[in-house]
């Protein structure tokens, strides 16, 4: 069975391993990394890099040129809807009018749960503004289920806590996530390794994105062309779909036809 691209609202992709820029030891591991996963998307957290607004330190659009990969400018950092919807602007005004984001607006500094009111009330403001809206949020079927109906073209629910390695801890809502959404379901924050990133693709996930897997590893790059394979295994090991599980042993080979007495 032949894989087809996927739409991110107007925007079609082939690969479904999106990443990161943050805690590479230099930009030259950054662009080497990013090149090595064939990501398309690349995610940018706007306060905390520069991508313009400082002349006189180095850009990062210099290793992640916008004419090779599409920027999803995020809102790391903020922990209410007002920075966040703030953040989104500033990244259109630095980008020419780039209107795809990624929200996400924290709880706390200490576990970095996503604080889901304050989501809601920013995704709002920033669809209405014109913003295409790629929501990080729990692993919650029902507030999923909310963020679409108010128009996010994507959602990214968490698989564990952002960078902590923990993989896919909810299978089953993340399930039942996939299940009911009409819009590309991508599992955001705690893959850890190669074998997460495969979960969550034959789960039914549109995609995965992820920073600190690879970024950590002890050999970024070598873990960045790991997960690319990781993704398109995962993805046709969905497509294929796999055997039934059973409570019993079933032979292999046939039982009939070949005993020789």
């Amino acid at each position: 069975m032949q894989d087809s691209s996927f739409k991110i609202g107007q925007r079609e992709f082939n690969s479904r391993l999106l990443v990161g820029t943050g805690k590479y030891k230099d930009l030259q591991e950054t662009g080497a990394a990013i090149q090595a996963s064939g990501a398309e998307i690349v995610t940018v957290a706007i306060r905390r890099v520069n991508i313009g607004q400082d002349p006189n330190q180095p850009n990062l659009l210099s290793v992640i040129p916008p004419e090779k990969y599409t920027i999803l400018p995020n809102t790391a950092g903020c922990f209410d809807a007002k920075s966040a919807i703030r953040t989104c602007q500033l990244a259109r005004e630095l980008l020419d009018g780039h209107n795809l984001v990624k929200l996400e607006v924290l709880g706390n500094q200490e576990s970095l749960y996503p604080n889901v009111v304050e989501t809601l009330k920013a995704a709002q403001v920033l669809i209405d503004d014109g913003f295409d809206v790629m929501v990080y949020t729990s692993d919650d079927p029902i507030v999923a289920q909310e963020l679409e109906s108010m128009g996010c073209v994507a959602i990214m629910p968490l698989g564990s806590l952002i960078g902590s390695g923990l993989g896919i801890l909810n299978p089953h809502t993340l399930s039942l996530i996939i299940e009911n959404a009409k819009v590309p379901v991508l599992v955001d924050a705690g893959v850890g390794t190669a074998s997460d990133a495969a979960i969550a693709m034959e789960l039914g996930c549109d995609g995965v994105l992820m920073n600190t897997a690879i970024a950590q590893a002890q050999h970024p790059i070598l873990m960045a062309s790991a997960m690319k394979k990781a993704i398109e295994a995962g993805r046709e090991a969905y497509l294929a779909g796999r055997m039934p599980r059973k409570r019993l042993a079933h032979a292999s080979s046939p039982e009939t036809g070949y005993f020789f007495k």
